[in-house]
């Protein structure tokens, strides 16, 4: 249906305005509701107050719901501390390791969905969103297929890459009982895009709610009270994200969605190279970011007293990834405003939107940090009995709070990325970043320099800040009159418009 013999995602961000098509330049004016210039203290007053109201509309439901399901594999690993420190370990690396694998991988390969479906919404599109929701169901849930591969023979796995035998036997055990999770992150994804691009987080963050309160109790009831352990915890981690996805579905399928579900279509099986096409860029990108503290918790298993060492990061990954809740959903609030923005052609509105939202998370960042470490002392004791494991954690705080601060930026720029389409150039920043740089500093601090995990820490938070560096360099040069010029051609192009056009001239 769609015609895809150009790059679907490419960021032309050094072009002037009068290089563009002749499909694109008719629409150089833009509409007439983008934000109107900026000439003084009381307009910026004025729109950063409008702004605000838009983006916490989106960002304040979306980080609830970041925080909730977040939370279903934090809580576990709380209650599994409660058990003992080997399962502390075994959840923290199937979390980190198995299902931080597949987690990154499936939630990039979602991603491409919150380009098409924001930029079609804004553009009036809303028809082609339940077809693009479809298609990426079909997408993910054959890549979930694959991906069980990885989760029966995780114990091996583990101990090819050098974990101890302990932690691998309990951690491969875990992820067998996991493999129902994978299935459920390649159903939920879409459909979390599929509502965010329409501004539906409300029900989202209800739904999310509803299943914490429940993974909870069971959690509580299961591993605790009725000493299933291991197995306690796949149970009601896998249940729980099985409810999330079945109560989303059903408020989908009941028509409060509109046009933008109006049931199963085999169109959900054409293009589908194309849409490969797109979800691996995607992925490729926000797996590269997704994976690289989860490989914090690799390497430290190589490290001297490897379960001190794993128990006490996992716990600093745990209040990180809160945190990073705060971030992603910022990253969610301004991925949706920049793709509606720039589909409805508000170039303005695109790029003043993206200033307000880092400085809004940017401030945020800094409040958390200052509460972490003023409560340095006390939060440990949430986690772990152990007296190691908690002096690790209070000796690696202050990296934590570091982390903190920078990861509230860095998802927004992400999320400007996703919003504009640039998930291709993204990726190769963040191979450089992270795997030329970041990585190999890392070790060498860690271990040729014998800092042991602030090494490790120091030098993977080097490589995120260069990269926050980069994306604000791309973001500061680009040209929005452009962007939303591109998107229009892009709904163009999916929306099967230019197909349409040809098939009529050939007539």
């Amino acid at each position: 249906m769609e015609d895809v013999k150009q790059p679907l995602l490419s960021p032309r961000v050094h072009e002037d305005e009068h290089h563009l098509l002749p499909s694109q330049t008719r629409n150089a004016s833009f509409d007439a509701d983008d934000i109107p210039p900026i000439n003084g203290v009381r307009d910026l007053f004025r729109e950063s107050n409008k702004e605000l109201k838009k983006l916490w509309c989106l960002a304040g439901p979306a980080i609830f719901t970041s925080l909730c399901q977040y939370s279903l594999g934090a809580i576990t690993q709380t209650f599994a501390g409660q058990v003992g420190t080997l399962e502390l370990a075994a959840v923290s690396v199937e979390n980190s390791v198995i299902a931080g694998f597949s987690f990154g991988l499936m939630l990039g390969m979602g991603s491409a969905l919150e380009t098409l479906c924001g930029q079609a919404y804004g553009a009036g599109r809303i028809d082609m969103l339940g077809v693009y929701m479809q298609r990426s169901w079909v997408i993910l849930l054959t890549t979930a297929l694959f991906l069980s591969s990885v989760y029966i023979f995780a114990g091996s796995i583990l101990m090819l890459i050098g974990q101890t035998a302990s932690i691998s036997k309990a951690a491969g055990t875990l992820s067998l009982y996991m493999i129902p999770q994978l299935f459920a992150y390649a159903f939920n994804f879409p459909m979390a895009k599929f509502l965010q691009a329409q501004s539906k987080m409300m029900v989202m963050a209800m739904i999310a709610a509803a299943a914490l309160v429940l993974h909870t109790v069971f959690s509580w009831l299961l591993m605790l009270k009725l000493e299933w352990g291991l197995v306690g915890a796949a149970v009601v981690l896998n249940a729980s994200w099985w409810f999330i996805d079945l109560a989303q579905f059903g408020y989908i399928v009941s028509g409060t969605c509109g046009r933008a579900w109006s049931g199963f279509s085999f169109k959900a099986f054409q293009n589908l190279w194309g849409f490969v096409r797109l979800s691996l860029a995607s992925a490729v990108m926000l797996c590269l970011e997704t994976w690289y503290f989860y490989i914090l918790i690799l390497f430290a298993g190589y490290l001297k007293n490897a379960e001190i060492s794993v128990a006490a990061l996992s716990i600093c990954m745990n209040i990180l990834g809160w945190t990073l809740m705060m971030a992603i959903g910022m990253n969610a609030a301004i991925s949706v405003r920049i793709s509606n923005e720039l589909g409805a052609g508000h170039p303005r509105t695109a790029k003043f939107s993206l200033t307000v939202a880092v400085i809004t998370s940017s401030v945020i960042g800094i409040a958390m940090a200052i509460v972490l470490l003023v409560t340095q002392d006390s939060y440990p004791y949430l986690f772990t009995n152990n007296t190691q494991v908690k002096q690790l954690v209070k000796e690696l705080n202050p990296f934590l709070a570091a982390c903190i601060v920078i990861n509230n930026i860095q998802p927004v720029l992400s999320g400007v990325a996703i919003g504009a389409g640039w998930q291709d150039v993204v990726a190769y920043v963040n191979i450089a970043c992270y795997y030329v740089f970041g990585i190999p500093l890392g070790l060498l601090l860690g271990y040729k320099f014998e800092f042991g995990v602030k090494g490790i820490w120091w030098g993977l938070m080097s490589g995120t800040i260069l990269q926050t560096f980069v994306l604000f360099l791309m973001v500061y040069r680009t040209n929005w009159n452009q962007e939303a010029s591109i998107a229009e051609e892009r709904i163009r192009r999916w929306g099967g418009e230019t197909e349409s056009r040809e098939n009529e001239t050939e007539k």
